[in-house]
Order: structure tokens, then C-alpha cells, then sequence
């Protein structure tokens, strides 16, 4: 049974961490309140289509919900903040459970949050898929092409 849900985040790292718990737990209440109720809001899923709106982005999470929980993690999530908006870039690992014991698969995703009368609420969440956990960034450090 899904639970009750929360008090609004207070930050971006909050929105987050509600969003990947409500994943975990299969709670649709509280991932969606953490969505902005902005027309506009978008959620790609790895391999999908864009869903705009909060209809989409709820149907689609519902249908996947169906299913289960998804065990997934946020992993080298990298922040930058500027004024009232907030993009995460994220690594998340997804564990599923196969013939083989469980597997780990990755995506790679951009989370954006933006500040607004409701508080901190998330606007975009565009996954892609990603490979092993070692391939994932070329470069930990900045670099000059010429």
C-alpha cells in the first residue's frame, strides 16, 4: 500500500532522494509529488518516447509500477545550481533479478528541478541507457579540445 505522502522537499537533493524511494517502493503518490504540475514538465525513459505533461509521466509510472518496484540507485550524481533551477546529472544502477541471480544494469540521466511557488519540484527526468559503471564518464577531469 503506498504511503502517505510527505511534506514538500525543501531542496533539490530532497526531490531526489523522494523521487528514487518512490521508485524503490512503488509509491506513485509521492513520485508524483514531487513533479512540477507545469504543462511543460517532461520524463524520457531509457529507449522511450517524450511524455510531456503530468497525465503522460503518471500513466507511464503506473504502467511500470504494474510490474513492481524498481531497484534503483543514484550513483556520481553531479549538481549544478543556478538561481532557482537545479540540474543533476546521475548515473543510476538498476538491479533486476534474472536467470542468472541479479543483474545490474545503468542509465544514464539528467534530473532537472526548478523553484517555485510549491516549492522545489522536478520538471525533467530524461534517462538514457548506459553501460558498465567503469565506461561511464570519460573524463573525470575538464579538458581543452583544439
Amino acid at each position: 500500500m503506498p504511503a502517505k505522502p510527505k511534506a514538500p522537499p525543501s531542496s533539490p537533493d530532497d526531490v531526489e532522494a523522494q523521487f528514487y524511494e518512490a521508485l524503490q517502493q512503488a509509491d506513485l503518490e509521492n513520485l508524483m509529488a514531487v513533479w512540477s504540475d507545469d504543462d511543460e514538465a517532461a520524463c524520457v525513459h531509457p529507449g522511450g518516447p517524450r511524455l510531456v505533461g503530468a497525465p503522460a509521466i503518471r500513466a507511464s509510472f503506473e504502467a511500470i509500477f504494474a510490474n513492481g518496484a524498481i531497484d534503483v540507485h543514484p550513483e556520481k550524481v553531479r549538481r549544478l545550481h543556478i538561481n532557482g533551477t537545479a540540474l543533476h546529472h546521475v548515473l543510476e544502477r538498476v538491479q533486476v533479478l534474472g536467470e542468472d541471480g541479479v543483474q545490474k544494469a545503468y542509465a544514464i540521466v539528467t534530473n532537472v528541478y526548478v523553484l517555485g511557488p510549491q516549492g522545489w519540484r522536478m520538471v525533467l527526468h530524461h534517462a538514457s541507457p548506459g553501460m558498465a559503471r567503469e565506461l561511464q564518464e570519460i573524463s573525470e577531469a575538464p579538458s581543452t579540445v583544439h
